[in-house]
């Protein structure tokens, strides 16, 4: 789309008033803002996101760079100066970044060092797009656009009238090369910056193509020019090329990577640019966004509401990034973060599965199935490669994050019915997790022994997150029973998972009606404060963690005295202040203070420990509660705005949250093919799966006021449960719900309309 278009949806969007219904989306890519979520700090995140310029799962993104070297908040939206543009592997500001280097335009004098070339801009002049950014770098005079593809990108500099005008090349510190080739008007390189997660050989190469000839040409390295040589290697090096200009001419440049070779690099650069001009990539780009994008069409919600799906839908195709290429001859390969070879097959990496396991990946397994193939693929290569499956990976093992939450993605592939993968070894490096513990304590299982033998991790051992460890440990073990019965397993092998399953009930604290960590002896650690963060729980607290029995809600509704004292306890978490104990760590995190000033109670919905426990009221028979307060977290915890999320994004997770909670649905329990009811955002939905069945939710009456659900018909018979299955989305069909502004408490309240629980379905 040319300028002139994209003004045009600005304009028209922005002159609808907020209440105003959208009718149809037909551009979707045009309503997402890439700047949800960048206003953010370490003290506060609304989203600790950047701008990722990218296709959908790309293995190169490119952003805008305001922060220094290394410094993980890489672009804040309150800066008001640029350092370069980009290439960035960054899954989070916490994990860092790996593989970047930064180009940036400049005029004058040459200007290379980060410092010296930074610029003044504003966001007035600022178009950021899945497919395309563009901002005025001030103190250059220069319009700078970028376009993506998956392993390369195109810049445009639009210069002034100049004989001193540059592009500079960073290659960033801890060992970087650079050549200068300016018979090719090419410069070619590798930096080795990263974070971790890497082996000793690795390296991102990178190739530099422009369209016009270089009237000057200098390499450098530190703050000194080298004026004598066109090729430098150092521990931080870089290049400067300079020409003259005209005003408004338009200097373009190619740019790909590779972590496998130099050669791949100009291979990647040939396969994915070849003779394409700007503007083509730019259309294949918006072409490539709207073909994922448009597999969710919504209707029937203010323009703000419309912002946030397609903004939130965008976050939930980025991570995991394609960490393959494609060799000379169309076969896959993958440079190994693992042990520095050059392997065939599927890689993908930058992810927390401690994170992402809860809605993520289900909403894969749903809409991507072939991609959740492919991911699979990459977690059986892993565990052949290092030995262990992936739980924080970028690029390689991250000692980041509790659990083994990779069984529950494995496992809810599976049971959902997709194949095409190594499943026989996934479960070999499943089955390897729950009895050993890794090299670092976030792969196999810290604690393993004890929980093995007592039933749980001990809180006086001194093994952090203690009692986190146990329960997640104990969903993990559910989702393995679930897939060994799929695989006709042996009955012993099922039984062992059967019973450990069941282990969270050993934290159960019957005098709090709360999870507590508990001593090697048995007895339960004292004293106990269920405010208390951190200590024997992960970044939350007893009343956040209590609920992390995802298999098993029944079961810990009849430890609690039954249904209706299970809704007294969910109703608390709203009703108490949000105080708080961070002794644990020494001062407020920054989950704490998102917390503190939602306005939620103990509800902390921007970090992911509790982000389901909304829909557990659909298993004790008041569903109309999690009606209301799902609408309340829609409404005021999210908007398609820089301060747009009340916490980490989390690699798609707490979009996720938001795409599945607008469609009115949510998989609270992975490794069941069930997906838990809450309410519909909008008046209408039409998904269109990867089969090419198509399922529509039409919500009449929706509205502002009108949350709650009234009646439910699927395919033209009434409908009663609190939950649908994955066969049925999948099979196509239309749901039906009448809304209404008072809550039907006759509705989803007998045993036949509640979700999966172990001990209802399979008490033995």
């Amino acid at each position: 789309m040319k300028r002139f278009g994209l003004l045009a949806v600005a304009f028209c969007c922005a002159t609808l008033s907020k209440a105003q219904e959208v009718s149809q989306v037909t551009d979707p890519v045009e309503w997402v803002n890439p700047l949800m979520g960048t206003d953010s700090k370490i003290s506060l995140s609304n989203g600790n996101t950047y701008p990722a310029i990218a296709l959908p799962w790309g293995m190169n993104f490119w952003m805008p760079q305001t922060g220094k070297i290394g410094n993980g908040w890489a672009y804040q939206y309150s800066a008001d100066k640029l350092r370069g543009f980009k290439q960035t592997h960054q899954p989070s500001p916490w994990i860092n970044d790996y593989g970047q280097f930064a180009i940036m335009p400049v005029t004058g004098t040459a200007k290379f060092t980060q410092d010296d070339r930074a610029s003044w801009f504003s966001h007035k002049s600022e178009v950021a797009k899945p497919y395309y950014y563009s901002v005025y770098v001030a103190d250059a005079d220069v319009t700078t656009e970028i376009t993506p593809t998956e392993r390369a990108a195109q810049f445009r500099f639009t210069f002034p009238t100049t004989d001193s005008a540059f592009v500079v090349l960073d290659a960033f510190d801890r060992g970087s090369y650079v050549k200068i080739i300016p018979s090719e008007r090419k410069i070619i390189g590798y930096t080795t910056r990263n974070s971790g997660g890497v082996p000793k050989n690795f390296k991102n190469y990178f190739v530099l193509v422009f369209d016009k000839p270089f009237k000057t040409a200098n390499t450098w390295h530190g703050e000194t020019l080298a004026k004598d040589t066109l090729e430098y290697k150092a521990d931080h090096v870089g290049a400067i090329v300079g020409f003259a200009t005209t005003r408004g001419e338009q200097v373009n440049v190619k740019v790909a990577s590779s972590f496998i070779s130099q050669e791949q690099a100009e291979l990647n650069m040939q396969r994915e640019l070849a003779n394409d001009d700007f503007n083509t990539t730019k259309t294949k780009a918006k072409e490539a966004w709207n073909k994922e994008l448009s597999r969710i069409l919504v209707s029937g919600g203010t323009i703000d509401q419309v912002r946030t799906f397609y903004s939130c839908l965008y976050r939930t195709m980025l991570f995991p990034r394609k960490f393959y290429e494609l060799d000379a001859q169309n076969k896959i390969m993958h440079y190994s973060p693992y042990n520095g070879q050059v392997l065939p097959g599927y890689m993908f990496t930058d992810n927390g599965f401690w994170d992402t396991f809860r809605a993520v990946f289900p909403f894969f397994s749903l809409m991507y199935p072939t991609l959740d193939a492919h991911i699979m693929d990459g977690l059986a290569n892993t565990y052949k490669e290092s030995g262990w499956l992936p739980e924080w990976a970028s690029p390689g093992h991250r000692n980041c994050m509790i659990g083994s939450n990779s069984a529950s993605l494995i496992s809810d592939a599976y049971i959902k019915g997709i194949r095409g993968f190594d499943i026989n070894t996934l479960y070999e490096a499943i089955l390897k997790n729950t009895e050993n513990e890794g090299p670092m304590t976030s792969v196999g299982r810290k604690g393993v022994d004890y929980y093995n033998k007592l039933g749980y991790v001990p809180y006086d051992v001194k093994i952090n997150e203690n009692a986190a460890r146990t329960l997640e440990y104990a969903y993990d073990d559910f989702t393995i029973y679930k897939l060994a019965q799929a695989l006709n397993r042996p009955k012993a092998e099922i039984a062992r998972f059967a019973k450990r399953n069941q282990n969270y009930r050993n934290l159960y604290d019957p005098s709090h009606k709360l999870m507590r960590g508990k001593n090697k002896d048995g007895q339960f650690q004292s004293p106990f404060n269920p405010f208390k963060w951190g200590d024997a729980f992960t970044e939350g607290n007893s009343w956040h963690y209590t609920w992390s029995v995802f298999h098993d809600i029944e079961g810990l509704a009849n430890l609690m005295g039954g249904k209706a004292e299970m809704v007294n306890m969910l109703d608390s978490v709203f009703i108490m202040p949000p105080v708080f104990d961070d002794s644990y760590y020494g001062g407020v995190i920054h989950e704490i203070r998102e917390m503190q000033i939602a306005g939620m109670g103990q509800y902390a919905h921007g970090n992911q420990p509790i982000q389901h426990m909304i829909y557990l009221y659909n298993y004790v028979g008041a569903p109309w509660k999690a009606q209301y307060w799902i609408r309340q977290v829609l409404d005021r915890l999210y908007h398609a705005t820089p301060d747009g999320y009340c916490g980490d994004e989390d690699n798609g997770q707490t979009s996720a949250w938001y795409v599945f909670s607008s469609l009115g649905f949510y998989p609270v329990c992975p490794g069941t093919p069930e997906y838990v009811f809450g309410a519909p955002l909008f008046k209408h939905a039409e998904i269109t799966f990867e089969n090419g069945k198509k399922f529509t939710i039409d919500a009449d009456g929706n509205s502002k006021e009108n949350f709650y659900i009234e009646s439910m018909n699927l395919n033209g018979k009434t409908y009663d449960k609190n939950f649908i299955t994955h066969q049925d989305l999948q099979n196509g069909g239309q749901l039906q719900i009448k809304m209404a502004d008072q809550p039907n408490k006759s509705r989803g309240i007998n045993n036949a309309a509640l979700p999966y629980s172990f001990s209802r379905v399979e008490k033995r």
